[in-house]
């Protein structure tokens, strides 16, 4: 219905703002992706989603297209509503989810609230194809290092004498908490510090 909507912003917060364009005030929901994108802005252009249900018509608005690409074809997983699609791109950004998708990485989907091992695994199942199709090649040679990093920490610790369902979780905590990659020697070191 509306591809874009270019404004003025008369009410910010990090779920929704308001968007006011020839003298009309347009409610728009948010992800924090785009909230941290358009937090200095006063005027902004966002494109956006009309989402229409039976008891509701809901505005979703985003900084880029790629987002509100992607914010698309997560709501067209079963099991995926667009308060969930908001969250996974309040969580990951849009190329981190591509890159989930693209590499079948349901642990980075897993660190989204709401989001378990069985509508990760369906989101890649849905979506890795359409997403293959329009990702550059880089984003395909990349894989998600975490995956194997944290299968040899995890070995390494074991080896240590760590119970294995223990440091599973301290690995994954480790692993969400980051901002980077962590190497092998960093993720063991980075759980060592949690069982002191």
């Amino acid at each position: 219905m509306f591809a874009y909507i270019i404004g003025k912003i008369t009410h910010k917060s990090p779920t929704d703002i308001y968007l006011e364009t020839n003298g009309v005030g347009y409610h728009l929901h948010i992800s924090l992706n785009t909230y941290s994108d358009i937090e200095p802005l006063n005027e902004v252009k966002l494109f956006t989603h009309f989402h229409v249900k039976e008891d509701a018509q809901t505005l979703y608005g985003f900084s880029s297209n790629e987002e509100k690409n992607i914010f698309q074809l997560l709501i067209s997983v079963s099991g995926v509503g667009p308060n969930t699609a908001r969250i996974v791109l309040s969580a990951l950004k849009p190329k981190e989810v591509q890159k989930a998708i693209v590499h079948e990485d349901v642990l980075s989907f897993n660190k989204v609230k709401g989001i378990g091992p069985k509508t990760a695994k369906r989101i890649i199942l849905d979506l890795k194809d359409k997403v293959i199709k329009n990702v550059d090649e880089q984003l395909i040679s990349s894989g998600p290092n975490h995956n194997t990093d944290r299968n040899e920490a995890l070995s390494a610790l074991i080896a240590l004498g760590f119970p294995k369902a223990s440091i599973e979780k301290m690995l994954d905590k480790v692993i969400s908490g980051s901002e980077s990659d962590l190497n092998v020697e960093q993720l063991i070191k980075e759980v060592l510090k949690q069982l002191r």
